[in-house]
């Protein structure tokens, strides 16, 4: 966002870069449908606030039933129990230095068993100590490790677990799929901000900028909603259609429908008749394509701000110069 004293105070710049050479940035953790993609809710802070604690302010937004699928950054034994006490059933990916507090009960099949998390002598910050020793010692989970073998990328392994036990009722193939699917969100977030422009924002105020990122949301997910109609009258998955091709579309046709007028039937007809534009190009299936994150175009030859503006020198070849 712009760097004005007002943003600087409300979301510093990144502790790494010296002052009047950074932007003040904002962290946000979003929690979305996976089902339609629809953002459910997003929790915002400085970067001094970590994504595990944004999480947290997102609990009210879960109830008894619900799935809460995450990557191993939101994986702890106390958000396990907590989560379990709201009836919220855990699918994270198990956190890489996990490896102590571990015994097994039983096998269910290869990379699936059943095993005991026993509790850390540590108190996490975010708890008192009276409410840690309330915590049980023990939690029960399920362990799903599997390797992703896709032809033409390096082989992982992983390692999921899980508060749904029954290995009946959830085969790991099931959570396999699931944990692929999690990857969505990382796309939704990129509609947002690559396709929609969110990634910059423009308002040199905090005040403002909350403002600017509440009607990027609701932009979002009214566009969401029209792709979510338009893939269910052609029968498809909403994952089918393109969300920068439903934003194409909508802004070629908002001029017309705003200088229409026209009576509530014929709305009616042209909303529709927009669905159906939306719904007219679905996306190829294209599975474990390759999307490398590289850009085409290159670059001014500028150099770096890597000093104050006002104690700046800028190189008399600048076409000339060259990063040391």
């Amino acid at each position: 966002m712009p760097d004005t004293e007002a943003n600087q105070e409300r979301y510093p710049q990144p502790t790494t870069q010296k002052p009047g050479c950074g932007f003040p940035v904002m962290r946000i953790v979003a929690g979305f449908s996976l089902a339609t993609g629809a953002m459910l809710e997003v929790a915002k802070g400085a970067l001094t606030v970590s994504e595990r604690t944004l999480f947290r302010s997102l609990w009210p937004l879960l109830s008894s039933g619900d799935v809460a699928l995450t990557d191993c950054g939101f994986c702890s034994y106390a958000d396990f129990h907590f989560l379990g006490q709201k009836g919220v059933e855990c699918v994270m990916r198990n956190h890489q230095r996990r490896k102590v507090g571990i015994e097994p009960v039983k096998t269910f099949g290869k990379g699936d068993r059943l095993i005991k998390w026993l509790k850390g002598k540590p108190c996490p910050t975010w708890l008192t100590k009276e409410q840690w020793a309330a915590v049980p010692a023990q939690l029960l989970v399920r362990e799903i490790t599997f390797t992703v073998d896709v032809p033409g990328f390096r082989s992982k392994t992983l390692v999921v677990v899980t508060t749904l036990l029954d290995a009946r009722r959830f085969p790991k193939h099931a959570f396999v799929e699931l944990y692929r699917r999690r990857w969505m969100v990382e796309l939704f977030l990129r509609d947002m901000k690559t396709t929609m422009g969110m990634e910059v924002l423009r308002c040199k105020t905090p005040a403002m900028v909350d403002k600017e990122l509440a009607m990027y949301l609701v932009a979002y997910n009214l566009v969401r909603a029209l792709l979510l109609q338009a893939a269910r009258t052609k029968g498809l998955s909403p994952y089918r259609l393109s969300f920068k091709g439903t934003v194409a579309t909508i802004r070629r046709w908002a001029p017309l429908m705003a200088a229409a007028n026209l009576p509530s039937h014929k709305c009616e007809l042209m909303r529709r008749a927009l669905i159906d534009a939306i719904a007219r190009d679905p996306v190829p299936l294209r599975p474990n394509r390759a999307e490398p994150r590289a850009r085409k175009r290159r670059p001014k030859n500028y150099q770096l701000l890597n000093k104050p503006r006002q104690l700046f020198k800028e190189s008399p070849h600048r076409n000339r110069y060259t990063k040391p």
